[in-house]
């Protein structure tokens, strides 16, 4: 097609032009950034956290004043909890995941490292913990039994207690250890003496995920076995997530008839399921408000797209009819305002993609958001092209349908 007339059309029209040229770049900047984002979020949400999430339940509890049995009370507690109908394992941690405070310490690889290795995330349990949590062992081994530090001695006055063994995430090991086998080899973390690697587990996410889109599963379990009082977090696995409800309810009233003084946190009593939906509310909050945002730059563009095209199509019913009248079909019509939507949306979209680069640079230096990676630009580009000639589709095919005899009509 001859692009020389429908140049020339625009010259005449530079201002209703540049205001589809500057919406189309506008939407095209904002949706490709968003589009990203939303995709952020999701994956964000979407990684796995090692667990058996759809088994486990969570009871918080505190205790009021002093308790100098802790350590029996824990252990009786869990007799209690492990024998209630329906549970395959109950154990005690310091924290717990989809949580917004955790446990963490620096690692390193030699003992007189000035800079760390990397920031991990500490559980501390006993041999119970791995199977409790449903964690997949991928290498190694749990703790031994004679492996398993009670938390007194660790807590106690000037103890200087070395931790023999810690299991790890896969990650985790990979940073430490790229391209070796972790097992058997040691890092410093928690005193001066080295703590060697004695298992490694496919995914245990930390509790708050500060720290970076890969720091979130740098996590370590610790060999030792933890009072109630230090985080007063007892999780239970069920054999049918069905009766998670009825189990939770089981459980607490067995904590309360075990130890009396105490006080069950009910706000934090529930399922690791429910935590997670929690944990992420905001994800999801971002997300439906980011699709919305979305959704309404496409129609506010496919709009103004409608309405120039429509206006132009009054505007030159005449010359449509003269170019009917010359010989002119109505798909060559339909192509000529199919075209010119298309030069508009491509210098739009051209402008967008510039626009949408330098936002991104701009989240990224305020917001550490990662690079907006270049997929999403053709992707828009396509959206925005499909988008224009649908919108533009209509307007076209009335343009398309003006008789020949309007040309011979006096104004």
């Amino acid at each position: 097609m001859e692009l020389r007339p429908i140049l020339s059309t625009l010259r005449r029209h530079k201002t209703a032009a540049a205001l589809i040229v500057l919406e189309i770049a506008l939407s095209c900047a904002i949706v490709c950034n968003a589009v990203f984002l939303i995709g952020d979020r999701i994956g964000r949400m979407d990684r796995p956290s090692g667990l058996a999430e759809k088994e486990l339940v969570r009871v918080q509890l505190t205790g009021i004043g002093k308790d100098d049995n802790a350590a029996a009370l824990t252990a009786s507690d869990l007799a209690a909890l492990r024998g209630l109908p329906g549970v395959k394992g109950a154990a005690v941690s310091n924290q717990v995941t989809f949580v917004n405070s955790s446990w963490n310490s620096s690692v390193n690889l030699s003992k007189d490292q000035t800079q760390q290795t990397l920031h991990s995330t500490v559980y501390m349990g006993d041999e119970q913990l791995l199977p409790t949590l449903g964690l997949k062992l991928v290498a190694g081994r749990n703790f031994a039994p004679d492996e398993i530090i009670e938390w007194a001695k660790i807590d106690a006055p000037g103890a200087d207690v070395a931790i023999p063994a810690a299991i790890i995430t896969r990650s985790m090991a990979d940073k430490l250890y790229p391209g070796q086998d972790p097992l058997g080899k040691v890092f410093f973390s928690w005193g001066p003496e080295p703590i060697r690697v004695i298992g490694i587990v496919e995914h245990f996410v930390r509790p708050s995920e500060a720290g970076g889109t890969v720091a979130h599963d740098y996590s370590m379990i610790l060999p030792i076995r933890v009072p109630y009082t230090v985080g007063g977090n007892y999780l239970i696995r069920v054999g049918d997530p069905a009766r998670r409800a009825e189990t939770l309810k089981a459980a607490v009233d067995v904590l309360k008839k075990n130890g009396r003084n105490r006080i069950i946190l009910d706000d934090n009593t529930k399922t690791v399921e429910d935590l997670r939906l929690e944990y992420y509310r905001e994800d999801r909050s971002m997300v439906w408000l980011l699709l919305g945002v979305c959704i309404a730059l496409l129609v506010v563009t496919a709009l103004g797209i409608v309405g120039l095209a429509s206006f132009w199509v009054q505007q030159r019913t005449k010359q449509i009819g003269v170019r009917r009248a010359l010989g002119a079909t109505r798909g060559q019509i339909l192509r000529y305002f199919q075209t010119e939507n298309f030069l508009l949306a491509t210098i739009g979209i051209v402008l967008g993609m510039l626009l949408a680069y330098g936002i991104n640079q701009l989240l990224m230096g305020k917001y550490e958001l990662p690079r907006l990676p270049a997929i999403y630009l053709p992707v828009g580009a396509l959206a925005l092209w499909l988008l224009g000639q649908i919108a533009v589709f209509g307007p076209a095919r009335r343009a398309a349908a003006v008789p020949p005899a309007v040309a011979t009509r006096t104004v």
